[in-house]
This record gives structure tokens, C-alpha cells and sequence, in this order.
């Protein structure tokens, strides 16, 4: 078995917001939670170098476009290293291997008949990298972003995206979960019913891009260039017959559901090529109630808040403040809310207090008892798989924590502070210490994909295997008997926030 997902690529035009985090830790946690059930994984992301708006902010500076994506690319290089995510390649579009890819697939469907010559005229966000209707603005602004689209006329190629209407909908049809959550489906659909329009896939009036390969004059207009990324990045990243990994689970935003439900689908038959395995769309994080956005200025630099509490808190936040897929508004106190009520108390103090129970009441030693804990590890590890196979990260952590919150009940329950005391009931201190131990190792493997700083701590802590997060660890009676456990210290440790957070 093998899984390929990828995040949209990010325009550079500006730095990278806890918005773009959201995609990235979303699709690591997938990967490694695809890691644990022994699949081969390809995890790609990357940036968007040759939209329009990057060339604006380029010549603002003074600069080459190039020149520009040189000098701001190693920050967004840096984001997923910062979060601790394991992307396999990490894709530009100015990349030779991308435009050879591209001006390669472009041929393709011109060879195929599915593009023309026609002259454009309408309305064009420069921010959404998109034409407009009248319909779809808000007193005559882009809804996205509050700017009145600008009026372009020019001649183009065309892709004729109304000749793959049926064919969409067909592909739709036979496949009810090619688009997650069905919300986004039946809204993909309903746009593909409603009757497609075809679409410039070229720009006459920019030399930024990719040269169109019968007509070197004309670049490809950034969508033409930047959906091909998810196909051409197994053409020529590192690696042996990537090709294999095709076809790619795509996460994304709503914001761009059309151009990947709808035009890329499409381009991919017209080329040739296989439509994506699936696709989940997710929601906004918000800020102030209002979408982050680097031109409205509201944003949460996601590296800031790991210098303050560490990636594996910010993680967890991410996907944590609200369900994965639908909208949600995050801010800085409540990162620091959910980082000391939750991971420092209800999963760092449980880690505490087990490990100098055992310490102190067994000598750091624990041992199979093969007594049945009082909750259902296998049951958990069959909601993981299943919350995963639907993209539902956000409900997978909290059946994790309700387990967290059953451990740290069960403690004040068995109260081993009491079974201590009483010579008679050793072997029933030694059940519980033992099951707290076991609990909280299938929980530290279950975590991994959320934490994976964190996890291996919590392993080491219990003298378990740390370097094995495979999901069959997921069970009852997980914890081997061992020695020399010692208190941990705190998983968690309090903070203090830099004068200019307070």
C-alpha cells in the first residue's frame, strides 16, 4: 500500500501564516499516522512562485521575480522543518524539472484538440489569482479580499473545460468520496452541473511563468502552472519510480475548491492522466472571526509561537481549536489556554504522577499482570483508522484524550496512594501501576502523529520502545515489564511569555 498527499503550494508574495501551518500539520499528521500502519508515503509541499502578485510585490522591491523568490523562499523551506513535518520534497515552481513537466502536459492537451485562441474580457482578482463574475462580488469587491478586480482584456489560449462537463460529473458520480467533507462535494458538483465555462490557461500581458510551449510569447497563467505541481514533483524529485504514487490525496482550503474539484480533474483526463485519489477540503482558521490573511494583516506567525511553546503545542492547537474542516477562530491566549489546561495538566501531569507512583511504590518497576484495564485500547485503534480514512483528524485526537481524561480518573479511582499503605493489596497496586503505564504507551503511539516530540519522551519515560510507533502498539497489554523508571520531568513545563506576548 502506498499514500501521496500533498498541500497546495503557497503564493511567496509574503511570509507564512499559522493559515499555511494548518495545511502542512494537517497533512503530516496524516502521513505519519499512514507511516504507523506500515504504508509507503510520499508527503509533498512547496510554494507558488509565479503567480502575478508575486511579480507586484517583486517589482515594489525593486527586484527580479526571481531574484525575490530566491531571497524569501528559505523562510517557507523552513516553516514544515519548523513544525516538525516530513515532507519529501519540497517543490518551487520556478524549478527546471516543473516547467519541463509542465510545458510537457500543456502540449498534451493541446495535441488533444481541448485548446483554442479566443480574446478574454472581464474582471481579474489579482489576489485569488482568478477572473470574477459580477455575481460573485460584494459590492463590486472580491469577497475574499476587499479589493475591486481589476479589468483585463487580452488574447489567450483556452482550455474548453465545458467539453469534460460529463465526464466530471460521471467521475463524481461513481466516486461519492472523491471530495471530503460532502458539503464540498455536493458544492463541487452542483458547480459542475450548474455548466462550465472554459478558461484561460495563458497570460499575453506577463513574462513571469512558463513559456507556452506553440507560443513562447504567452506564459501560463498561474493555475495552468501551479495544479500540475502535484503530478510533476514524481518526475524529478529524489527518489526511484515515484511515479507509483500517483494518483495524490490533495488537502486544501475552501477558497480554492474550483480550481481543484473542478479544472483539475478536468486537465488531468484531457492529458491523459489519472484524476486524484481524493480530495478534502478544509476550512479557514480565523482570526478575529475574519479569514488570516497577509493582506488584511490579522495573521499568527506560526514561528513565533513555536519559539514560545514548542511545535508539538502548536500541533496540537492546530488541529485541536476546531473541527478539521470546518471553519475555526484561533488566537494567541487560547494557544496558551489549551497548552497549560490540556497537554500540561490532563497529559503531562499524568505522565508525572505515573512515573513517581512507580518510582516510589515499585522500585521503577512495572510487570504484565495481565489484569483487564477498565477501558477498550483495540476500540480506540479501530476509531483511529476509521476518523483517519475520513480525513477526521480533529475527532481521532479526541478520542486520544478522552482515553487521557479515563487515565487521569482512573488514578483518583484506584487512589494508589491508599494501596500503598495496605501490604494486603500489593498485587492490586501493582495492576494499576502497570495499567496506568499501559495506557498511557498506547496513548504516547497513538499521539505520534500529533506529537512527535512529545511521544517518543513519553515512551522513553516508561522504559518503552520509543523508536516504534506502528499502530498494532495500539492495544491492551502493549507496556513491557521493565525497570529503572524514574520521575519525568514535566512534559509540559510552564511558560513564561516574552514581555511584548503578555
Amino acid at each position: 500500500m502506498s499514500f501521496y498527499v500533498t498541500t497546495p503550494i503557497y503564493y511567496v508574495n509574503s511570509r507564512p501564516t499559522l493559515g499555511h501551518a494548518y495545511t502542512t500539520i494537517a497533512a503530516d499528521i496524516v502521513t505519519r499516522h499512514h507511516r504507523q500502519r506500515g504504508e509507503e508515503t510520499f508527503f509533498l509541499t512547496g510554494v507558488d512562485e509565479h503567480a502575478d502578485k508575486v511579480a507586484r510585490v517583486a517589482l515594489e522591491q525593486g527586484l527580479e521575480p526571481k531574484e525575490y523568490a530566491d531571497r524569501i523562499v528559505g523562510v517557507w523551506q523552513e516553516l514544515p522543518r519548523r513544525l516538525n513535518a516530513i515532507n519529501d520534497f519540497f517543490i518551487r515552481t520556478s524549478d527546471e524539472g516543473h516547467e519541463r513537466f509542465v510545458q510537457g502536459f500543456l502540449q498534451r492537451i493541446y495535441d488533444n484538440g481541448d485548446v483554442y485562441q479566443d480574446v478574454y474580457a472581464g474582471l481579474y482578482c489579482y489576489g485569488c489569482e482568478a477572473f470574477k463574475t459580477e455575481d460573485e462580488l460584494v459590492d463590486g469587491k472580491c469577497p475574499e479580499h476587499g479589493t475591486v478586480p481589476e479589468w483585463i482584456e487580452e488574447k489567450n489560449w483556452f482550455f474548453r473545460l465545458s467539453a469534460y462537463q460529463d465526464r466530471l460529473l460521471q467521475l463524481y458520480d461513481e466516486r461519492p468520496d472523491f471530495v471530503l467533507p460532502h458539503i464540498r462535494y455536493n458544492e463541487a458538483r452542483s458547480f459542475i452541473a450548474g455548466g462550465l465555462r472554459d478558461f484561460s490557461i495563458s497570460r499575453a500581458t506577463q513574462t513571469w511563468g512558463v513559456p507556452i510551449p506553440w507560443d513562447p510569447d504567452q506564459v501560463a497563467y498561474v493555475w495552468a502552472d501551479a495544479l500540475v505541481n502535484y503530478r510533476s514533483a514524481l518526475s524529478y524529485a529524489p527518489g526511484e519510480n515515484l511515479e507509483r504514487f500517483w494518483p495524490a490525496v490533495h488537502l486544501l482550503a475552501k477558497d480554492i475548491l474550483r480550481f481543484h474539484c473542478v479544472y483539475w480533474p478536468a486537465l488531468l483526463l484531457s492529458a491523459g492522466e489519472e484524476p486524484p485519489k481524493q480530495l478534502f477540503v478544509h476550512g479557514y482558521l480565523n482570526f478575529d472571526n475574519r479569514k488570516m490573511s497577509k493582506s488584511l494583516g490579522n495573521v499568527i506567525d506560526p514561528r513565533e509561537l513555536i519559539d514560545v511553546y514548542g511545535a508539538d503545542a502548536v500541533r496540537y492547537y492546530a488541529v485541536r481549536v476546531t473541527n478539521f474542516g470546518q471553519d475555526g477562530n484561533a488566537s494567541v491566549d487560547d494557544v496558551r489556554e489549551r497548552y497549560e489546561r490540556e497537554l500540561a495538566n490532563d497529559l503531562g501531569n499524568l505522565v508525572s504522577r505515573t512515573t513517581a507512583m512507580i518510582a516510589r511504590y515499585r522500585d521503577g518497576a512495572i510487570e504484565q499482570t495481565g489484569a483487564e484495564p477498565p477501558w477498550d485500547v483495540d476500540g480506540l485503534r479501530a476509531k483511529l483508522v476509521s476518523a483517519f480514512d475520513r480525513f477526521e483528524i480533529t475527532n481521532a485526537l479526541e478520542e486520544i484524550w478522552l482515553l487521557v481524561r479515563r487515565l487521569n480518573q482512573y488514578v483518583e479511582e484506584s487512589a494508589p496512594w491508599q494501596l500503598a499503605k495496605d501490604d494486603a493489596r500489593a498485587d492490586e497496586l501493582t495492576a494499576v501501576l502497570y495499567n496506568l503505564a499501559d495506557g498511557l504507551t498506547a496513548i504516547a503511539v497513538a499521539l505520534a502523529p500529533y506529537l512527535p516530540e512529545s511521544a517518543p519522551r513519553i515512551l522513553e519515560a516508561l522504559g518503552q520502545p520509543a523508536d516504534d510507533p506502528s499502530l498494532e502498539r495500539i492495544r491492551s497489554g502493549t507496556a513491557i515489564s521493565v525497570g529503572g523508571i524514574e520521575p519525568a520531568p514535566p512534559l509540559f513545563p510552564r511558560v513564561e511569555l516574552p514581555a511584548a506576548a503578555q
